[in-house]
């Protein structure tokens, strides 16, 4: 009886930060299906958590991605699983207004949760993928970081940081066998987007070149390519799933 071919990231270990909803839970998801044993990462939505856990055969781990002790708690789970293989650095927050209504506070919170966060969480995870020599590192970015977006200049600045950073982590880690890019949806079906007033939509979807909303499916699809060997030769870049709006 020929034996089923074994899944891309079998035997892989996976943090996803932010899984509990959205973009986060569609990637945890699908590197779950590929066979990556995946660390479900919440803040608060630990019902959703635990359930995508239980549905994919991973660990849901509370943990705030802002904090040093949060970095470490998640790595550290990780490693009680075999290892690292795998971050996706996905848990970010908006606090938007114009630039001259925006508080210093939500200027700071932005920062600290996308950009702050994220180094952490990179530095924490390249400790262990260092001794291993190996391993994928993808940071989510965003468009309003490549293109600017009104009302957003906390939340473009921190997305243009990750992927500033990324490309020096790349070039810093390549010779040890671990590889850090960075992926930029766009307009993605998320609660965030359902709530915006059906006219704005509208009026983003006549910019879009595919004139569609994409799918968190589709991030999370690029997400799990990048995961895996077939991009072994791919660092340093940030890719975008936008339907072309970046064009």
């Amino acid at each position: 009886m020929t034996e089923s071919p074994a899944l891309p990231l079998t035997d892989r270990v996976a943090i996803v930060t932010g899984a509990g909803r959205g973009i986060g839970r569609a990637i945890a998801l699908e590197l779950g299906r590929a066979g990556a044993r995946v660390i479900v990462n919440y803040n608060r939505s630990a019902e959703a958590a635990e359930a995508l856990a239980a549905e994919i055969g991973g660990v849901a781990v509370q943990a705030d991605v802002s904090s040093a002790e949060g970095a470490d708690r998640l790595v550290a789970a990780a490693e009680a699983l075999g290892g690292l293989h795998i971050l996706v650095n996905n848990a970010g927050i908006t606090r938007d207004g114009l630039m001259l209504r925006m508080a210093d506070s939500d200027w700071q919170a932005v920062i600290d949760t996308n950009l702050t966060a994220t180094f952490r969480m990179c530095r924490a995870a390249a400790a262990v993928m260092l001794r291993q020599r190996a391993g994928s590192i993808i940071n989510l970015t965003s468009i309003s970081g490549i293109r600017g977006n009104s009302g957003q200049a906390n939340y473009a600045a921190s997305k243009a940081a990750v992927a500033a950073m990324s490309r020096s982590l790349a070039k810093e880690l390549a010779r040890r066998g671990i590889r850090v890019n960075c992926v930029a949806p766009g307009f993605i079906a998320t609660d965030m987007v359902e709530a915006m007033n059906r006219k704005v939509v509208e009026g983003v979807l006549d910019v879009i070149p595919m004139r569609r909303i994409g799918q968190p499916e589709e991030v999370a699809h690029l997400v799990r390519f990048l995961a895996s060997d077939e991009a072994r030769y791919i660092t340093g870049q940030e890719l975008a799933v936008d339907g072309g709006l970046s064009i």
